[in-house]
């Protein structure tokens, strides 16, 4: 008869068995990243949004795949506390050595939580905080290659990191393209060149960021012990069919905007994504880590670094969890943490009039934001399950309203209050609240740049349904994003209609609708009356942006999507832009 393996075996094959379905999953990961290149290269701008769709879905597929594999082979679902903490050890061992270990430690938490006791918030088998270092973890390639200016000087430099991507399209004049970019470094440095130094050289990340039509260069000019970030948007010449540098930047806070959570996630081949993340970090010390690996498409260990810090702040604050401020949505129920700068969104187990849809629906439409181009107009969730509050720094007012509103998403006992599902956004102002309480001239801009809010969204594919300003929230900088999804819908599955005149003065002033309505329909004529009350705001709307209360713009909008013509989106400022005349541009002047 076969010896049964010991619990330390079981917990060494629980490890193996883990870390091979990670293993796969980064694997593919890269695979997918590394066609960016290609498809850039062709103009494919359809497959670059593709890409970035499928990449989301990745890595539940493979925690998928891991959990029923652990089920078959080790019937994990009945493993005892020895074998899952032995797993735990013999997987830290094998993370020695391994290019990619914070990810794996995640992995092993997405697996193992799908497989133990709900109550795991309060376990020790998973990993809580970090085990292994990622510091000095050796890259191939490495994570950055240096460029010395030697004899060619900077121009020479700036040439060779041009050229150091192997781009099968050429650029179009790499001379003017460097002029270009020495220009913008004088503007930034005041005409004045610091004093070189013995060590002047520049770092540039060997991976390009993809996204949209662009390719990033993200690098480090370093001159005795300052170090200055910058980064190059590489874009396709229209007239040329060739590359171009459109701009370089300079200030870290417009490259840090290149990271806005309001903004679809970079494709970037990165071996060691760590030490991609310590080089972003240095460059971009307003963006935090978790973050930054989320907009590197790694949202998983940025939704895992989300969590320490908030468990984190929790041990270092002391006040309570209550209902967000603002109107009082009609599908969600919205609590927030003063101190903590962001709000949770839980579904209302039974919503508003007008709104026949269920739960899943909603999800859906969440899920078509978090893997559609966000354009920098629509925040980013991290979505989470079974998260447990102590019921202590719970008020009472917020208790009460997930008993009343969503108790199917709700358990507590006398220690915890249990959210079973919730999205997580950061904090921004409503904008209606911030319209009551703005200066006429903050007023004003708010209302401006909600309509080119519209404008980018239709552009991207996205008509919001409830356009009211309470769905949509102020950042710091002054940037207008959209943040309500349960009525999003694809701009080319609406049908954009004209009002037919009323048969007779009497239905007109009655106040039915005479003409049929079916679903999809939008009448932009209607939108007036419900945006425009206030004479003031109106008067500044119809100035800058009348032509969105009219169904020819939005027709013109969705035939443009459906002919396959995709709309530039600049992250940063049109003066920033070394060849703004030669596109059609969606530039965004700020972000959060």
């Amino acid at each position: 008869m076969p010896r049964q393996p010991t619990q330390q075996q079981l917990g060494r094959e629980v490890a193996g068995t883990m870390l091979e379905g990670f293993n796969k999953h980064y694997r593919l990961f890269r695979e997918v990243t590394r066609r960016a290149k290609q498809l850039f290269e062709q103009k494919n701008w359809r497959g670059i949004q593709d890409l970035v769709a499928e990449r989301i879905q990745m890595y539940d597929q493979r925690v998928h795949e891991a959990v029923e594999t652990l089920r078959a082979k080790h019937a994990a679902a009945v493993l005892n506390d020895e074998v899952w903490a032995a797993a735990k050890t013999e997987y830290i061992a094998l993370l020695v050595n391994h290019k990619q270990p914070e990810l794996a430690e995640t992995f092993f938490n997405s697996v193992s939580t799908k497989l133990l006791d709900k109550a795991y918030f309060n376990n020790q088998f998973i990993f809580v905080k970090p085990s292994t270092s990622t510091e000095y973890i050796d890259s191939d390639p490495p994570v950055f290659r240096p460029f010395y200016p030697g004899s060619q000087g900077l121009r020479g430099c700036l040439r060779n990191i041009l050229h150091h991507f192997g781009w099968s399209v050429p650029f179009a004049s790499p001379d003017r393209d460097i002029a270009n970019i020495l220009r913008a470094a004088r503007r930034y440095f005041q005409a004045e060149w610091p004093p070189q130094e013995m060590n002047l050289h520049v770092r540039v990340l060997n991976s390009p960021f993809y996204r949209n039509k662009g390719a990033y260069i993200f690098g480090q000019i370093i001159n005795g012990a300052v170090r200055h970030p910058f980064a190059l948007a590489v874009l396709h010449d229209e007239t040329t069919g060739r590359l171009k540098v459109d701009a370089a930047l300079f200030e870290a806070a417009q490259i840090a905007v290149l990271f806005s959570f309001a903004r679809a996630y970079f494709l970037a081949d990165m071996p060691v994504p760590s030490g991609y993340i310590r080089f972003l970090h240095d460059m971009l010390p307003m963006r935090a880590p978790g973050d930054l690996y989320t907009m590197v498409g790694l949202q998983k260990q940025g939704k895992n670094i989300w969590w320490r810090e908030f468990a984190q702040h929790l041990e270092y604050s002391h006040d309570k969890f209550i209902p967000a401020p603002g109107v009082k949505g009609l599908v969600m129920s919205v609590f927030t943490l003063p101190s903590f700068p962001y709000v949770f969104k839980v579904i209302k187990d039974t919503f508003g009039p007008n709104k026949d849809f269920d739960r899943e629906y909603v999800r859906q439409k969440y899920l078509l934001v978090k893997k559609h181009d966000r354009v920098g107009r629509m925040a980013d969730t991290l979505e989470f399950s079974n998260v447990a509050l102590p019921k202590s720094r719970c008020h009472e007012a917020f208790l009460n309203e997930m008993r009343t509103l969503a108790p199917s998403q709700f358990e507590e006992n006398e220690e915890w209050a249990i959210i079973k599902h919730v999205y997580v956004e950061y904090r921004l102002k409503p904008l209606n609240l911030f319209m009551q309480q703005a200066s006429p001239a903050e007023k004003a801009a708010a209302v401006i740049d909600y309509g080119c809010a519209l404008k980018e969204l239709a552009s991207a594919n996205i008509f919001p349904g409830d356009m009211l300003y309470k769905n949509f929230g102020m950042t710091r900088f002054g940037r207008v994003i959209f943040y309500d999804y349960d009525e999003i819908e694809y701009m080319t599955d609406c049908n954009f209609r004209k009002i037919p005149p009323a048969p007779n003065p009497e239905y007109e002033m009655s106040g039915e609708v005479w003409y049929p309505v079916n679903k999809g329909d939008v009448f932009p004529e209607e939108f007036g009356p419900f945006l425009l009350g206030e004479p003031d705001v109106r008067q500044v709307f119809l100035q800058h942006h009348r032509e969105l209360l009219t169904p020819e713009f939005w027709q013109e909008k969705k035939e443009r999507l459906q002919k396959g013509l995709y709309d530039d989106f600049f992250p940063y400022p049109q003066s920033a832009r070394f060849h703004p005349d030669q596109t059609t541009a969606l530039t965004s002047n700020a972000d959060a």
